[in-house]
């Protein structure tokens, strides 16, 4: 390894430093050591690792900056890894030379207009941790062909496009743990195409990844989204989002969590999916799915979706277990299913829903969900006082006899399940509580005629 400052970097942000760190580099067989301090470089320091062998990138405790006064990524690190995550796959040369990567303690601050943070190209085992990267045009952008990626305990903020980007990718086995992504201007964590299987996303801030007012949508187009998984001619499969925050600011066009395959009618390109135990909220919509196959969404909490809360299009049948959807004054009455299973209860726009092709059962589970119920005005049952709003729930039907199934379920006040073919199609689906009212009504109220 090699300390950049006995190789004539200067790190106080002004000076020119990208010879010294090269040097730095090359001296020390792959492995940078900084110093506290600002070290400006105004071209990519390039690490390849089938030249340098084995690489890492080390800052003192985060009081080491790389300012990127240039195009291209601040950092890019090149492999030759051609397997897959197989162990016997591997090529003597990957675990004698390349395999393990690694980039800790050091910030990136872009200031150039096409500056980014880290490029990674056929890596393997690449770890980055205490990493803040802001101010790039990606933060973190994966290209070609990478495997076993973790991200943990790291900052990428305020970049001009992507958080962290799996351009293309062939991408297997990829962890994303505890980490800040927030304010990028169109999303937090974006995969386009590529191949990519295998993707944990647990336990993250991902919050205000959008820019209302300027990316916007004049004819519905998608914009900005915390999570935005787009692979109309590629594979996204494999996928967990859990226990994470995904807020933002209403955007036209916006979403929380947004997964959109490629149209087809072999087996869904985006695929299996679990979204759970997640807050998601304050967006035009929460979760958008369209043209996605196995999917289970359960256990998260979703609040103030201006348009819709979940939304499936084209999606074989999907597992909607025990959300929690909460709506406010600011939500809007509109052409809907409520689906409700286990006296908990959702809002999903389900348009076109399709069944696996595989399965007669799955057919059957699909006739569950497709059902809609329009409402020009508020449902019976729904106070336009302006106390707490409640979630969904299902409610007796106007004027049929309700009868029991086998007892009370489980959980709080031990709630009696109620079979729902004897009630009317009109109130089989009813909300209570809340202070919703349909645009018109507020409008009027607004102007003091009723």
């Amino acid at each position: 390894m090699a300390f950049v400052n006995h190789f004539g970097a200067a790190g106080d942000g002004q000076r020119d430093d990208t010879e010294a760190l090269e040097h730095a580099l090359a001296a020390g067989a792959g492995v940078l050591e900084l110093a506290k301090g600002s070290y400006r470089i105004t071209r990519p320091i390039v690490i390849d690792t089938t030249r340098t062998g084995y690489a890492a990138v080390r800052g003192t405790g985060g009081t080491s900056r790389i300012i990127m006064d240039g195009a291209g990524p601040a950092l890019r690190i090149v492999g030759d890894h051609r397997g897959t995550a197989q162990p016997q796959s591997y090529q003597d040369h990957t675990w004698d030379k390349e395999r393990f990567p690694t980039i800790s303690g050091i910030e990136i601050l872009g200031r150039h207009a096409e500056a980014s943070g880290i490029e990674l190209r056929k890596t393997t085992k690449t770890t980055i941790r205490e990493v803040l990267v802001r101010r790039c045009v990606d933060g973190i952008r994966l290209v070609e062909r990478n495997r076993d990626f973790i991200l943990s305990a790291s900052h990428l903020l305020d970049n001009h496009r992507y958080g962290l980007f799996f351009d293309r990718c062939n991408l297997h086995q990829i962890i994303v743990h505890g980490n800040h992504i927030s304010w990028n201007k169109q999303a937090g964590i974006k995969s386009l195409d590529g191949d990519v299987h295998n993707l944990q996303i647990t336990g993250n801030d991902i919050e205000y990844n959008n820019h209302p007012g300027v990316d916007k949508s004049p004819g519905g187009e998608p914009r900005g989204a915390e999570i935005w998984f787009e692979a109309p001619r590629g594979v996204i499969s494999e996928v967990t989002i859990s226990s994470n925050t995904l807020q933002a600011t209403i955007q036209p066009g916006g979403c929380n969590v947004r997964i959109h395959g490629q149209e087809t009618t072999e087996a869904a390109a985006a695929r299996l999916v679990t979204i759970v135990g997640n807050v998601l909220g304050s967006q035009t919509r929460g979760v958008e799915l369209k043209h996605v196959e196995r999917v289970a969404i359960t256990g998260n909490t979703i609040y103030d979706s201006q348009d819709l809360s979940i939304v499936a299009e084209d999606c074989s049948p999907s597992a909607n277990a025990s959300c929690s959807t909460h709506w406010y004054a600011a939500s809007r009455w509109s052409t809907a299913t409520v689906v409700v299973f286990r006296a908990t209860a959702s809002l999903i726009d389900a348009r076109n829903p399709r069944c696996s092709r595989r399965s007669a059962s799955a057919a059957r589970a699909a006739t569950t969900w497709s059902r809609t119920t329009s409402w020009e005005e508020p449902p019976p049952g729904c106070s336009t006082s302006p106390r707490a709003p409640q979630p969904f729930r299902e409610t007796p039907c106007c004027d049929t006899p309700q009868r029991r199934t086998q007892g009370p379920l489980s959980g709080p006040a031990g709630r009696t399940r109620h079979r729902t073919a004897n009630r009317c199609r009109r109130h089989r689906f009813t909300p209570t509580g809340g202070h919703l009212l349909p645009r018109r009504r507020r409008a009027a109220e607004a102007a003091g005629d009723r």
